[in-house]
């Protein structure tokens, strides 16, 4: 096999789909059952749990991609009044609603909605899920990698080169042999991974009742237990709310899923009115657990945004086989959706120019 990818977020599709198109020969490997890395859906709207919006206005490369898969896009809803709680002692008051530009977009069915599309570009033979890379080794035939699944069984893999669809911290953590350059594995390792630090709580209702209020569904709370809020509803769909949380992981770890669902519908109650109190169905996500994408050490940064570090090294066992194309490594949108399509376009032109 020329090129094994490990990993199967954004940008691990992404850069099959371009091997696909290109008639390359590649494997992908995803730990877990499910694709989309930190992309991940609720209920059946798949209210984003992960990542959310992308800004086409400058971020064309991304934009160019969801219009390729034709997947339909909408403006982010934020028309009406915001809502500040100040502390939660206080009443809340009703302000300006604030406006991004450019304008936050998001696309109908969620973002999962293009983990699903390139999916389904991809023959079922050239990817496997449950696969969780334990070992890679450089040996005199190329690189050997080992995986197991959920049961413990063992899965052997040989390739030419390797594509990292991973944050580098995750990278710096797999068992290389020999090990890969120290400062290489040091930069990595001090690379912070996007986000992973945070959690949302998302609340599923059946009409956005707060736009009939003439709110935005915004809101702001610097003492409540989520800082910011915003409207997800879909269009034509349900309507939802989700926020981040304020208390940082190490707090959130202290406390159950069921309690923290408590504080949260209280806080949108004083933000929303009594209907906020009863959601047809709610969720938190914490990423900070979520083993696939967090470290610890990424919850001690406490969500520093990265800088791209070096893809590759260009000495020792691992020089031009091995680049890294995770979201993290992307020279203009290092952990962003975008950052994930650049990272993996710019790898597979190098694997195929074999210049690193």
């Amino acid at each position: 096999m020329k090129s094994l990818i490990i990993g199967g977020g954004l940008a691990g599709l992404y850069a099959a789909y371009l091997l696909e198109q290109q008639v390359q020969d590649y494997l992908l490997l995803e730990a877990q059952s499910r694709f989309g890395g930190r992309v991940q859906g609720f209920g059946a709207e798949q209210f984003e749990l992960g990542a959310t919006w992308f800004w086409g206005d400058f971020q064309p490369q991304l934009t160019e991609l969801i219009d390729e898969l034709q997947l339909l896009i909408f403006e982010q809803h934020e028309q009406g009044e915001l809502v500040y709680e100040r502390s939660p002692q206080q009443t809340p008051i009703r302000t300006r609603g604030y406006h991004n530009s450019p304008t936050s977009l998001r696309i109908q069915g969620g973002m999962t909605a293009l983990i699903e599309a390139l999916r389904t570009k991809l023959p079922s033979e050239r990817y496997q899920t449950d696969r969780q890379v334990r070992r890679i080794e450089h040996t005199a035939q190329g690189i050997s990698v080992q995986a197991t699944d959920s049961s413990g069984q063992s899965f052997d893999y040989q390739a030419e080169a390797l594509l990292l669809a991973l944050p580098p911290r995750l990278a710096a953590n797999l068992d290389f042999r020999p090990s890969l350059p120290s400062d290489l594995q040091r930069v990595w390792a001090g690379t912070p991974t996007w986000m992973v630090p945070h959690a949302k709580y998302v609340a599923v209702y059946e009409h956005p009742f707060w736009r009939e209020q003439g709110l935005s569904g915004e809101g702001r709370s610097p003492q409540g237990i989520l800082g910011e809020i915003h409207d997800i509803s879909m269009p034509d769909g349900k309507a939802a709310l989700f926020g981040f949380f304020n208390a940082p992981a190490h707090i959130r770890a202290g406390v159950s899923d069921d309690d923290l669902k408590t504080h949260c519908r209280a806080l949108l109650t004083r933000l929303f009115g009594e209907q906020a109190a009863s959601p047809v169905a709610e969720t938190v996500k914490d990423w900070a657990t979520d083993p696939f994408t967090a470290t610890e050490q990424d919850i001690l940064d406490g969500g520093q945004h990265p800088f791209a570090p070096p893809t590759h090294t260009a000495y020792g066992d691992w020089a031009n086989i091995l680049i890294g194309i995770g979201s993290e490594w992307s020279p203009q949108f290092s952990g962003y959706l975008a950052g994930a399509v650049e990272a993996a376009a710019l790898g597979v032109a190098r694997l195929a120019s074999g210049r690193f």
